[in-house]
């Protein structure tokens, strides 16, 4: 058997060590859960909360008003664009209540500003300003979210999930009117945590028909709302996975059920904060990366903590189309889904 020449291995060799260091380094920056190499992230979808301000006080809130920071409009466009040049395909408008600047104002001039060619979503909590929002920027929404943890208002009330003597089921009614009227997709987010674990919401889901019902396990951030420099302590709302796994059995017949424990949720998320910097949560806490509008999109996206892998894997990627109230799911399977429809049906990607 011939051998290389003494000179020839140590050059294969030290190829060799470069070859993993480089490997070594991009699995540091984007690996999935069996340590495969990941080519650069692609930030197809991404949560901008870009206000921390919010009219409720809900006990377990992941992403506090610890500022009362904005950037200005022309800086988040700036943003906007970058980010849309790096192959942002979706973008969920949040907060903080997104809808409190400005009155919608603010939101509305970003979401006209990207519409084009973005998949345009809002997670919102109250409805002051969104019914006069069709007027000039309703036609540019896709999916309108709004978060409910309970269908007893006692309850909704008991975790902070309330203005005043506003009804927040009523709020959620509206918003699902509104919806159907303008022909916005609807959507639903419930935490769940120590006061609506034995609930069951079959009923009021099923009459609803959101097109996504997203239940996630109550999830605890330090800083935010665990430890002692946190604005908001969660765990007396904190359920372990075996309880939030029982009340997911409890639903299982709702087709619109979107499950997602701590260990999806955490990690499979890009969250851009205020001064849209990416917020890296694999240590528990929310670590930000610089301002894209310092570094770039490319280079931030390296200290975001983001798990592409579990992002797949929660169904984090799906087809969708705007066309009046019809929605497409997978590749041939046309419904028309109307908000608050008892017949309406749809079908969901695997989890």
């Amino acid at each position: 058997m011939r051998t290389a020449p003494p000179h020839q291995s140590v050059i294969l060799a030290t190829a060799s060590i470069v070859f993993k260091n480089v490997c070594n380094i991009k699995n540091y920056y984007a690996t999935d859960n069996v340590n495969n190499i990941v080519e650069e992230i692609i930030p197809k979808s991404v949560n901008y909360h870009f206000t921390r301000k919010c009219n409720y006080e809900c006990g377990f809130c992941f992403h506090t008003a610890k500022t009362s920071y904005m950037l200005n409009l022309d800086d988040a466009k700036v943003g906007l664009r970058m980010l849309k040049n790096a192959g942002m395909e979706k973008i969920n408008f949040s907060g903080g209540e997104p809808f409190l600047p400005k009155r919608g104002r603010h939101l509305g001039e970003m979401v006209k500003y990207c519409k084009k060619g973005i998949t345009i979503t809002i997670c919102l909590h109250c409805i002051q300003w969104i019914l006069n929002y069709r007027k000039e920027y309703g036609e540019y929404v896709d999916i309108m979210a709004i978060s409910c943890d309970s269908f007893n208002e006692n309850t909704n009330k008991a975790i902070g999930r309330g203005q005043g003597t506003k009804n927040h089921i009523e709020q959620l009614m509206k918003v699902c009117n509104w919806c159907n009227k303008y022909s916005v997709l609807f959507k639903i987010n419930t935490v769940i945590n120590t006061y609506n674990q034995d609930e069951d919401m079959t009923l009021e889901i099923n009459r609803l028909n959101p097109i996504r019902w997203k239940v996630f396990q109550c999830l605890l951030i330090d800083g935010e709302n665990a430890g002692p420099n946190a604005l908001r302590n969660a765990e007396r709302f904190y359920i372990s996975e075996d309880v939030f796994n029982k009340f997911l059995d409890r639903h299982k017949e709702v087709k619109s059920l979107v499950p997602e424990s701590n260990t999806k949720m955490q990690n499979s998320y890009l969250i851009l904060d205020e001064y849209m910097r990416f917020l890296d949560c694999r240590n528990g806490s929310k670590t930000p990366s610089k301002s894209i509008l310092d570094i770039g999109v490319k280079n931030a996206l390296k200290f975001s903590g983001f798990d592409e892998c579990m992002f797949k894997k929660r169904g984090g990627i799906y087809k969708w189309s705007k066309e009046a109230d019809k929605l497409i799911w997978g590749d041939t399977e046309q419904e028309k889904i109307k908000c608050g429809s008892p017949d309406g049906r749809h079908s969901w990607p695997e989890n």
